[in-house]
């Protein structure tokens, strides 16, 4: 651990520790950003604030996070992920989706690494710079999962990633993120930008209140809806719209996206490689979201970057499009995290920009 000092500052960038409701945290914060993680959960961002609108980007799922210990493990008979799910920015490896069966075990809804604590090092802690590093183990599957969050004065969050086979034996994995955005922010003035793409729909209607026609494929963002009608789905509706939908996008030249809040000139844009992530899952609830968990009362959407379609790693197995791993390969890759102010800027830079992922076979 490195820090230049024995006292927190409150100037430059900083980081500090904390328990929150028994999870290890870490807050990481400069003048424009704090960043709120849960190493002792899943090492889940919970906030994302940019300070001088003291506005939060992240959704706050209800009833939110449970204290340390009150929901069971992966074994246990309960839905692990949605009964501890309080929003927010998820990591999501091996299986991105639906429960399924490999390999002789379980994987349920978003297993694993989202319901495991992860370890955390502070490897930097500087006014120019903080930098915290944060790993954990499979317990079900082989894999291990090394991340680096750094910060650094203005509106970036970057962040480095390895993973890992480690066991002998040739294995599949789905792969990616899982960012929930919700109101102050989320609101009928915010649109979706991303690259020219192409987008599908789920083969089955997702809830009797899909508002999207099943089964279809066509270029983003105007989609058929249920009654005949088009659709943009480049538009945000308000909570009146009550429905519940998922839609994946593919085919990017580079990957990237902004949800860009019109009203309030401000937006939140991230990227990363898509050669790796080929897919960005649009996970739509206006409202329409009926039984457990939320019973008719959530508008948020996820826009989730993720290295396979469709749900679950059986499902990815089927359409060839999982992660593969050589016994003891590696894959690294980049993402980035922007605040936008100003979205033309934004999009002509990620049109210039590429991150690249790096394959490291076993030594």
């Amino acid at each position: 651990m490195k820090r230049s000092s024995q006292r927190s500052r409150d100037h430059g960038c900083r980081v500090s520790e904390f328990a929150y409701l028994g999870y290890a945290a870490l807050v990481l914060a400069n003048d424009e950003l704090r960043i709120t993680l849960l190493p002792g959960k899943g090492s889940d961002v919970i906030h994302f604030v940019y300070k001088p609108f003291e506005i939060d980007f992240m959704w706050a799922s209800q009833p939110g996070l449970q204290p340390a210990g009150t929901v069971k493990t992966s074994s246990g008979p309960v839905n692990p992920f949605l009964d501890n799910y309080p929003g927010g920015w998820q990591e999501i490896l091996p299986n991105f989706g639906d429960p399924c069966e490999y390999k002789n075990t379980t994987l349920r809804l978003h297993d694993e690494v989202s319901m495991l604590p992860w370890n955390y090092a502070i490897v930097e802690d500087e006014p120019q710079c903080v930098s915290v590093r944060l790993e954990v183990r499979c317990v079900r599957t082989p894999f291990r999962i090394r991340k680096t969050l750094t910060l650094r004065p203005g509106c970036v969050l970057e962040i480095a990633e390895k993973v890992t086979n480690e066991s002998a034996e040739t294995m599949d994995c789905t792969w990616g993120h899982h960012p929930a955005f919700g109101a102050p922010f989320l609101d009928e003035t915010c649109r979706v930008v991303v690259p020219p793409c192409r987008v599908r729909t789920q083969e089955e209607y997702v809830s009797p209140n899909s508002r999207l026609e099943k089964g279809q494929d066509c270029e983003w963002p105007v989609v058929r809806g249920r009654n005949g009608e088009k659709i943009d789905l480049s538009e945000v509706p308000d909570k009146a719209a009550h429905s519940h939908d998922m839609a994946y996008l593919y085919g990017f030249g580079r990957g990237w996206y902004a949800l860009f809040n019109e009203d309030r000139k401000l937006g939140f844009g991230m990227s990363w490689d898509a050669e790796l992530f080929k897919h960005l899952w649009f996970w739509q609830v206006y409202g329409g979201w009926h039984g457990h968990p939320w019973y008719g009362t959530s508008y948020n959407i996820g826009l989730e970057p993720c290295s396979s379609y469709p749900q679950s790693l059986t499902g990815a197995i089927k359409s060839g499009s999982q992660l593969k791993f050589a016994p003891g390969e590696s894959i690294q890759t980049d993402l980035q995290v922007t605040v936008i102010s100003n979205l033309e800027e934004f999009v002509y830079s990620r049109s210039h920009t590429e991150l690249k992922v790096k394959k490291t076979p076993h030594s």
